[in-house]
């Protein structure tokens, strides 16, 4: 039975977003974005800004558990933190060694580790101590910086350092998000060469993507990150090979989306979520481009609540 695992993404997947597509999806666990550690122990509003179910027993309104994700390099901060995030409540601690931005890359984050698996081996190991056995503790990690075949020592070095689970996006960071790039025979030739448990990750676009990709890899578990963005029940599409949501359903989850609670900082950053699940939903979704050049130059959540409708009711009359 495939296991199937709502990824994260920085400046995206929020936890309104996580609420949305559980609700509509049988996922079976979600990963937040990543809290970025630098060189302090984070105060408690900062997990619960980026992981509000931590309030609910660290999981979605539909009952999918959320694991808490960290991203950086001092071992001993990483662990404080890790530490802090379990007594907070959270149901489990993933780290981020894949993220390939370059601002997180140039301060040595995410990716940026990949040229180094002894510091990914002492900052999962430090989390690992720090955590509470009964919490797991996994990685993210890419194939390498440059050279996939650096991946068996990396996952080594997670291995070795006692992470439950490795989620691995099989493409280099040099390989970014070009399709061209995907190398599922390298979680493959992983899964041979290990014990640590696999989540395979990387364009799973529908079921077929998804079956193929356990038969390359061997893995039965799976992650989708971008993709669910594109077509919104891609996760029933992927488990249960359901067909793509109809563009009126998909209005109709964006205004559900939009009818969310708004407050405080969250009215602010509103308007940019809605445009840019806009601009994943166009690499599906023709219509989409109608309607995100209608609410592109409004940077206030009224008016572009106000257009979404609009377009609903003469999705409706031309029906």
């Amino acid at each position: 039975m495939m296991r199937l695992v709502l990824g994260p993404m920085e400046g995206v997947l929020d936890h309104l977003m996580r609420e949305l597509l559980t609700d509509i999806n049988d996922y079976d666990l979600c990963v937040t974005e990543f809290v970025r550690v630098v060189d302090q122990k984070l105060p408690e509003h900062v997990f619960h800004r980026l992981c509000p179910e931590l309030s609910q027993g660290s999981m979605t309104k539909s009952g999918v558990p959320v694991h808490l994700q960290l991203l950086g390099q001092d071992p001993i901060w990483m662990a404080e933190n890790a530490n802090f995030a379990a007594e907070l409540g959270a149901k489990g601690i993933d780290i981020n060694f894949g993220c390939p931005a370059k601002t997180v890359n140039k301060s040595k984050g995410g990716a940026a580790l990949l040229q180094h698996p002894e510091m990914i081996h002492q900052v999962v190991k430090a989390c690992r101590e720090a955590v509470p056995s009964h919490i797991p503790v996994s990685a993210k990690i890419r194939l390498g910086w440059e050279d996939p075949q650096d991946c068996f020592e990396i996952v080594d070095a997670v291995e070795s350092a006692g992470a439950n689970e490795l989620t691995v996006h099989a493409r280099t960071k040099m390989g970014g998000y070009k399709a061209n790039e995907i190398k599922w025979e390298y979680i493959e030739k992983i899964r041979q060469k290990h014990q640590i448990p696999l989540i395979a990750n990387g364009e799973i676009w529908g079921f077929e993507d998804g079956q193929r990709c356990m038969q390359v890899t061997g893995v039965d578990s799976l992650m989708v990150c971008r993709g669910a963005f594109n077509i919104p029940n891609l996760g029933n599409m992927v488990k249960y090979d359901h067909q793509p949501m109809a563009w009126y359903d998909v209005v109709s989850l964006m205004i559900a989306y939009s009818r969310y609670e708004i407050k405080g900082d969250k009215g602010l950053y509103y308007p940019n979520r809605i445009k840019q699940w806009l601009s994943y939903l166009r690499h599906q979704y023709t219509q989409a481009d109608e309607l995100f050049r209608a609410i592109r130059r409004f940077n206030t959540a009224q008016p572009i609540v106000e257009t979404i409708q609009e377009f609903q009711q003469r999705l409706v009359v031309n029906a």
